[in-house]
């Protein structure tokens, strides 16, 4: 010890003593820069740091619909941060941060001296590199590497950006807390505003929570975080940038939160939404960066320009949650009568295989239990739950089996609404509520069997091989090797009068003139893609085919022989806003203009007096033109209405999930009651809404060399042809019949 003093006393020793700790230092932070402690990040990263971006998709009038993402966060520029927000963090964070270059030394000292209680050593600039670069530290040990790190990482930082850039990216970084990360989301989250709109009072509320988010928040613990806004304020009146006056006022205004907690799922479109991420991680998989690596939606900041039209999107909600919540009950009515289909086979069958896919099921099955324990479970321990309604969520005491069996027995609906010259999908509805019914019932992978709406296809046909809607046929009673269609005359008629009463005979009969291979073929040109067996009852609509089909094939019809694809995406930007592709609508030309136009006039039979949907009119009371066609699928498991304007083309599917849950008579389950006041409701809206600026005078495009067109059919005096019985089409299952009539 003695040897140690004296040895000390000697002034040289002493800068010895001293330059030895300065090079341990500079070795010490060596190490670090060139990562013997841990990797630290290269300048490339640097630059382009990998933070979790939201990937944000808008509509087509500009409007912010919906996220994808692992942590909800999207960039502001520093230009878009209020004045006050950066004033109040550099006031209570980092006093000198436009005098350091990443290091506050001074601090440093001050936080070693008073061991952190006269304030923390960290520059805005180190913890934004503890944001973007670290994981939390777990000892003591760890704690120091990593505020080594963060002291290289901060020089770096500083190098690299302006302290404007920095001030951004600490504000874009931060969690928020309540799935707030960065200052965007949590602006729109607690008070419903851009950053830009943040009051004085609001910005330093944020401010504070800086210090502890989880402490500080405003929803659990309101007291205080606003003593903490407080202290902020007063820092702010001591830097003078406010007034004393201002803070009195200030500091005691109660903290009014606009709370709109966000997930992935909130937003406007969310079946749409679904789909789009669907479709964006096929292309992720085809499409790579420049890197060669894959891009990622939930965390690469892609911006998703799409085709849907906010306020066509929302009048689609509304239409079809609005007759939903109406039609509902008759379904409701049928099992209050004693209707029970779950006691049948197949109905147990339905009921358990849904079971199955429970949270509840898997943590019993998790837990040892045999089906059959677990199905009991199921069956006999009631708990108290809130279920869906159409007027709220209710309190109820149920099985988890007859909650399942509630939620089956609902009502399920499909609409899309497109832009026929186009193809742009301007509205699209998956369902009656997506919290609770996840399912889609509009994308191309969603199939129903199609019934009548299927009937213009087949009547296009015959016109394009030259028959005139006005041609006068007498079916008679069709028949077609050993099958016969039900339902509807065959006596003498027009194309258009028996379209216009969904006459099985006379689709019959085109089909038995010309084949069911041109029908397949003339679907496969119209871009359906599904499943066609080569029967007979095809005419009728017997087969399974998407609502997103369905769009394409009738597009043909209003938009003068060009048959679209529905196109729903526009292009993608990467997020610092370039272009990474482009996407175009699908089309091509089916039919001349002639036979279009002609096949409009054949479809507005529907719609008109003594039409399937001739109560159209009641919903839709606009003069321009319009046409269409209802289906109704066999035991009344699917209701459909498909129609079109010049400028507009929407389509309508109503059922349950499960075909055996369906209406048990026609006069509620048909087409023209199920499903087209949906449409009605929403072109009533649609037509109504003066931005949108649809005209309701407009006319289907009328060739002016057409040759075939004839609008007045009973000045025509067309041959009568009658029908016979040829062909030879096969055994046929004569379930697969429409009845509708």
């Amino acid at each position: 010890m003695n040897r140690i003093t004296t040895w000390l006393k000697q002034p040289i020793n002493l800068w010895k003593l001293f330059g030895m700790f300065i090079l341990s230092i500079i070795v010490f932070f060596t190490l670090v820069r060139i990562g013997a402690f841990g990797k630290l990040p290269s300048f490339e990263e640097i630059e382009n740091p990998n933070s979790n971006l939201a990937t944000e998709v808008y509509s087509a009038d500009s409007v912010l619909i919906g996220k994808y993402f692992v942590d909800n966060r999207s960039n502001v520029a520093y230009e878009d941060l209020p004045p006050f927000l950066v004033k109040a963090l550099v006031a209570n964070e980092d006093e000198r941060f436009y005098d350091h270059s990443g290091i506050d030394l001074l601090g440093t000292l001050r936080a070693v001296v008073k061991l952190g209680k006269g304030g923390g050593g960290s520059t805005i600039t180190q913890q934004l590199a503890k944001n973007m670069f670290h994981n939390r530290a777990r000892n003591i040990v760890q704690r120091i590497m990593q505020k080594a790190k963060e002291y290289v990482i901060s020089v770096m930082l500083e190098r690299r950006y302006t302290k404007e850039e920095i001030i951004a990216m600490y504000f874009n970084t931060f969690d928020f807390v309540n799935n707030a990360v960065g200052i965007e989301s949590a602006s729109r989250i607690y008070f419903n505003k851009k950053p830009k709109e943040l009051s004085i009072e609001e910005a330093a509320m944020f401010v504070g929570m800086l210090q502890n988010p989880s402490y500080y928040n405003p929803r659990r613990f309101g007291q205080r975080t606003l003593e903490r806004r407080a202290t902020v304020l007063r820092k702010l009146m001591e830097r003078g940038d406010i007034t004393n006056t201002q803070f009195e006022t200030l500091k005691d205004n109660p903290i009014e939160l606009n709370f709109h907690p966000e997930t992935a799922n909130d937003g406007l479109a969310p079946y749409f939404r679904m789909i789009v991420a669907e479709q964006l991680k096929k292309w992720a998989k085809e499409n790579k960066k420049t890197d060669g690596t894959e891009y990622n939606i939930y965390t690469d900041g892609l911006k998703i320009y799409t085709t849907i039209n906010t306020r066509m999107q929302k009048y689609a909600e509304e239409a079809a949650t609005q007759h939903l919540a109406r039609y509902q009950k008759y379904m409701d009515a049928q099992f209050k009568s004693g209707w029970n289909p779950w006691e049948t086979k197949d109905g147990k069958r339905i009921l358990e295989t849904a079971c199955k896919y429970t949270d509840r099921w898997y943590a019993l099955k998790e837990q040892g239990l045999s089906k059959d324990d677990i199905l009991k479970n199921f069956k006999s321990d009631k708990h108290r739950m809130k279920v869906f309604t159409y007027s709220g969520l209710k309190d109820t005491t149920l099985t988890p089996y007859d909650s399942v069996k509630y939620y089956k027995s609902f009502l399920q609906v499909g609409v899309m609404a497109v832009e026929p010259y186009t193809g742009y999908v301007r509205a699209w509805v998956g369902g009656p509520n997506f919290e609770y019914f996840k399912y889609d019932h509009c994308n191309i992978n969603t199939k129903r069997q199609v019934g009548s709406t299927f009937k213009p296809i087949v009547y296009a046909l015959a016109v394009d091989n030259g028959w005139s809607p006005c041609m006068v046929i007498a079916p008679g009673q069709v028949r077609i090797g050993n099958w016969a269609p039900r339902g509807g005359s065959g006596g003498p008629q027009t194309l258009i009068q028996a379209l216009k009463t969904s006459n099985n005979q006379m689709a019959a009969y085109i089909t038995k003139q010309f084949g069911v291979n041109p029908i397949i073929d003339l679907s496969r040109r119209l871009f359906i893609s599904s499943d066609l067996p080569p029967y007979a009852p095809i005419c009728l609509g017997a087969s399974d085919i998407s609502l997103e089909e369905m769009m394409a094939a009738y597009s043909v019809f209003p938009s003068a022989g060009i048959c679209t694809k529905p196109q729903y995406i526009l292009r993608i930007e990467d997020k610092d806003g370039n272009v990474v592709q482009n996407f175009a609508t699908k089309m091509k030309e089916v039919f001349n203009d002639n036979i279009a136009y002609n096949m409009c006039q054949v479809m507005n039979g529907p719609v008109g007096p003594g039409g399937t949907a001739a109560g159209l009119r009641g919903y839709f009371n606009y003069p321009v033109e319009m046409a269409g066609k209802t289906g109704t699928t066999n035991k009344n498991t699917d209701a459909w209405f498909i129609g079109y304007t010049p400028e507009l083309l929407c389509g309508v599917w109503v059922g349950c999930d499960d075909p055996m849950i369906r209406f048990l008579y026609t006069g509620t389950g048909q087409g023209g009651r199920a499903a087209m006041p949906v449409f009605g409701m929403f072109m009533q809206k649609a037509y109504s809404d003066p931005k949108l600026a649809l005209n309701k005078n407009a006319k289907f495009f009328r060739p002016s060399d057409s040759s075939l067109v004839k609008d007045l059919c009973e000045t025509e005096n067309e041959t009568l042809i009658s029908g016979g019985d040829t062909g030879n089409w096969g055994q046929v299952d004569e379930e697969n019949l429409d009845s509708e009539y």
